[in-house]
């Protein structure tokens, strides 16, 4: 079974991350981490339980790792192009504990394991060999923390928590009957739509308000 880890707004940067998230939500994100082996960089925010809504973008004084970056973000054109149409919150990530088994036959949108960081490992990620998102961020990213749950100590809590996630797709039974097929817990709600776009319902301190 899959399940719900983290949502996902890439950004053209940081400070436009944490700026929109802020209209949205009312909520100064703190800084997370740099991934050093990936030349991206994050904030991170509590949204309830073991789940937390991450900003991340590319790393200008970062250096650029030997593959593809996660989530598309070598694609900077695609990124902004996202951005200025207002799809910020772009995707999640699952969390899985066998990725292997997971992704047998399946790497042509999940992409391969990558084990991260490379020097060291300790978690598994799928990234399709473009860096691209699964189905364009309709299927979530596939993560493997080796049976390790994600430390929420490091991990701003604000008093958010997440309600609903909804997603808008222009082949919503198509990405229904996928949802089912691979065992998701906790899976966005699909509706149809002109085209990709999530937003995420989220509580907080003054009442409950929308990411986009």
């Amino acid at each position: 079974m899959l399940h719900l880890d983290h949502l996902t707004v890439i950004a053209p940067s940081l400070a436009e991350g944490v700026s929109h998230v802020r209209a949205c939500l009312d909520l100064d994100v703190p800084f997370g981490q740099r991934h050093g082996y990936m030349g991206t960089h994050n904030h991170l925010l509590q949204l309830g339980e073991t789940v937390y809504l991450e900003i991340i973008s590319l790393d200008p004084e970062g250096r650029a790792p030997a593959r593809p970056r996660w989530f598309g973000l070598d694609d900077r054109t695609g990124v902004r192009r996202a951005w200025d149409d207002g799809r910020r919150l772009r995707g999640w990530v699952a969390r899985t504990d066998g990725i292997d088994a997971f992704l047998a036959g399946r790497e042509s949108i999940f992409g391969r394991k990558v084990a991260l960081p490379p020097d060291s490992p300790s978690f598994d990620f799928a990234i399709p060999d473009d860096g691209s998102l699964p189905l364009g961020g309709a299927m979530p990213s596939i993560i493997d923390r080796r049976g390790k749950p994600r430390s929420m100590a490091t991990i701003a809590d604000l008093g958010a928590r997440l309600r609903s996630l909804v997603l808008a797709h222009p082949e919503g039974a198509a990405i229904v009957k996928l949802y089912r097929e691979l065992n998701i817990d906790r899976p966005p709600e699909v509706v149809m739509g002109a085209d990709l776009r999530y937003v995420a319902r989220i509580e907080t301190p003054d009442g409950l308000k929308e990411l986009v």
